[in-house]
């Protein structure tokens, strides 16, 4: 990187002086001069300029727009099984290959993982990028930032979608300050400009209460992070097939920050709200956190897990770990029954992709009867007792 005086340009205003945060800057016979020694190349100097007379120069920058071929998923695994938020990213990413005409890549990094590349083929992907080594084993910051560097800067994807996991979270903003690329977090939905080919990366922004749309016009790849259970998933076609590249791992000669020492992995009986097929959950209308014990016995005789609304959460009637919508998780679930929650749009954002949507509340102007495929106007400890009761005669209890 480099820093210049365009010194035709340059009339000695003092601009630049003042906004130095680094007093890098003195002006000399009426012309600015930059003090390298000083000068961080933080390039606030560049914005405060009105006349263009200062410019950097960046070495090593991410390839310009018209570089990118190609719609790449990272295929997350874990102890060699792969996140079911890989094959929502697999469908939504085949929507977007198939508009822009260009093929839809999955990325493999880990060891001994090879026989996951068919079901990545299976889910849509035309080729995976496989990348094995010992150091891949288990996810780490630093190889897994440096062989996804790898890959990007021999193959050029136009685009790299990461699901907002642990492990995505942590690797999506290093791998793209890494490329010198743009990075938009934890998006609800995907679209592209066909005609400029760009990214349209839609998330919630303001508290949630707004939609922001998101682009990277300059810079490719262009790189989202999504939430799972955002999208669908994709099909399974057993007989499809396609292209596994291996890529062998130039791991970069620099001992590593962190180690791994022990595996631990948590126990108990808790179920995983992102992963069930039926959900019930309270808000802040049950009126106290006992009253969680109805919701509990309801999920319990449908098979399903409890959730809960933030303001559930915030007044401490149930755990964090049950929240639901944009500050907990997102779910999809075959059936989701919603029990005294207003249905603000936070909470929206985090069940709009429910194939079923029950709505249980007293206030017939309640928000979440917008959304919901059946509403039952009514005190819930009457509504839910008598559905209680119900099933049970269904299912012979």
């Amino acid at each position: 990187m480099s820093i210049t005086v365009v010194l035709e340009k340059c009339i000695g205003c003092k601009l630049c002086v003042r906004k130095c945060p680094f007093n890098a800057i003195e002006v000399v016979e009426k012309k600015a001069k930059i003090l390298l020694e000083k000068c961080n190349l933080c390039g606030a100097c560049v914005e405060a300029c009105k006349f263009e007379a200062i410019n950097i120069e960046r070495s090593g920058e991410s390839s310009r727009a018209e570089d990118g071929v190609g719609v790449w998923v990272f295929a997350e695994q874990r102890d060699g099984e792969v996140a079911s938020v890989v094959y929502e990213l697999l469908g939504e990413g085949r929507k977007l290959a198939d508009k822009l005409g260009q093929e839809l890549c999955a990325v493999l990094l880990g060891n001994g993982v090879a026989d996951k590349a068919g079901s990545l083929f299976q889910h849509g992907a035309d080729k995976v990028y496989l990348m094995e080594d010992e150091s891949l084993a288990d996810f780490q910051d630093q190889p897994y930032t440096d062989a996804l560097t790898q890959l990007i800067e021999g193959y050029k994807p136009n685009i790299l979608l990461l699901g907002a996991t642990t492990v995505g979270r942590s690797l999506a903003p290093r791998v793209a300050a890494r490329i010198k690329t743009g990075l938009t977090a934890d998006c609800t939905g995907l679209d592209v400009d066909e005609e400029k080919g760009l990214l349209l990366q839609t998330r919630p922004a303001f508290g949630g209460n707004i939609m922001a749309t998101i682009v990277c016009p300059e810079k490719r790849p262009q790189m989202a992070t999504v939430r799972p259970k955002v999208m669908k998933r994709a099909d399974c076609e057993p007989e499809r097939t396609g292209e596994l590249i291996r890529e062998n791992f130039a791991s970069a000669d620099q001992e590593l920050v962190t180690k791994i020492l022990e595996v631990v992995k948590g126990v108990g009986n808790k179920v995983n709200i992102q992963e069930a097929d039926i959900i019930v959950a309270g808000g802040r209308g049950l009126g106290d956190a006992k009253n969680f014990e109805l919701i509990q016995e309801l999920a319990d005789v449908l098979g399903g897990a409890v959730g809960a609304s933030r303001a559930a959460v915030d007044d401490g009637w149930i755990d964090y770990a049950h929240q639901i919508g944009q500050t907990g998780k997102t779910v999809s679930p075959k059936l989701y029954i919603a029990c005294g929650i207003s249905g603000a749009v936070q909470h929206i954002a985090g069940i709009g992709s429910s194939d079923i949507i029950v709505a249980i509340n007293k206030n017939p102007d309640a928000p979440i009867f917008n959304l919901a495929t059946y509403s039952i106007v009514g005190d819930l400890f009457q509504v839910i007792p008598a559905l209680i009761t119900e099933f049970k005669k269904v299912r012979g209890e």
